[in-house]
């Protein structure tokens, strides 16, 4: 999924925000394609959004994809690493802690509303102390609002303890269209395709075939996010046709392939007019 990548400090900048007497603070940054933030931690909770790309974040419990139209929640404290799946427009909030448990104490992939999206620019223009009462204030809490009904998308990828496990996941992440076997992929980690059965649920909650699903799925919306046909995504994941990748997209996320492309051509044509 990604090749080579190169490691990018987290900004200095970012890091004053956490000092901020402010309960929602917001930090735009550029980054290039295959950019990857080391892994770091924050005081404040994040909710990483990005107006243009596609990010991979990861957690010591999961990976997860953040395509434009959703945002992750990283609740306070917890160790994280962004890897760039293209040039991405970054815009980030930071939330202090108090408020942010609130949000939850897990990371959640949020759905970003028209109203939410245009509230973290709105903040963007704000400084990073401000009154309660001032305009800044008020977008604070509006922001705080917008998050509380911001449904979650169900698509997290559990990540191993076990070794070998994660040798495996790793594989299938690099090349998540690859036509393996099971057997096949127990011999990449090492193991048994007996150990590999047993260990998938305990080690990560789901059956090894449903954490492939994942991947798909995680896959699948960075591809559309770019663009890509249905059918052409269909293709590289393996799927023997086209409507077999749209029945299991529409079950695992309530929407179908198609109808994420339109939203994502929309938006596109609707930042080409801003």
């Amino acid at each position: 999924m990604v090749a080579t990548l190169k490691p990018v400090s987290p900004s200095r900048e970012a890091m004053h925000f956490q000092d901020s007497s402010s309960v929602v603070v917001a930090f735009a940054r550029e980054l290039a394609y295959r950019d990857l933030l080391t892994a770091h931690s924050h005081r404040r909770g994040q909710l990483l959004y990005a107006v243009e790309g596609v990010m991979q974040v990861r957690t010591p419990q999961g990976v997860w994809m953040v395509p434009p139209q959703r945002a992750l929640w990283v609740p306070p404290h917890v160790e994280h690493e962004i890897r760039m799946l293209s040039k991405v427009s970054m815009r980030t909030l930071y939330i202090a802690e108090e408020e942010g448990r609130a949000i939850g104490a897990q990371c959640r992939l949020l759905e970003v509303s028209v109203l939410l999206r245009e509230l973290i620019l709105a903040m963007l223009a704000e400084p990073r102390d401000y009154q309660p009462h001032s305009r800044a204030g008020h977008v604070a809490e509006l922001i705080m609002s917008e998050l509380a009904r911001s449904p979650d998308i169900p698509l997290a990828i559990p990540w191993p303890g076990d070794r070998r496990l994660q040798v495996i996941c790793e594989a299938i992440l690099a090349d998540p269209g690859r036509q393996f076997s099971l057997a096949d992929w127990a011999g990449v980690g090492g193991a048994s395709v007996r150990t590999v059965i047993r260990l998938f649920p305990r080690e990560t909650g789901l059956q090894f075939r449903h954490w492939v699903q994942q991947v798909h799925l995680g896959e699948a919306l960075v591809r559309l996010s770019r663009g890509d046909a249905v059918g052409v995504v269909a293709q590289a994941l393996g799927y023997r046709s086209q409507s077999a990748f749209s029945n299991m997209f529409r079950k695992a996320l309530r929407t179908t392939p198609n109808h994420y492309l339109r939203r994502q051509e929309k938006r596109r044509i609707t930042l080409s007019e801003e």
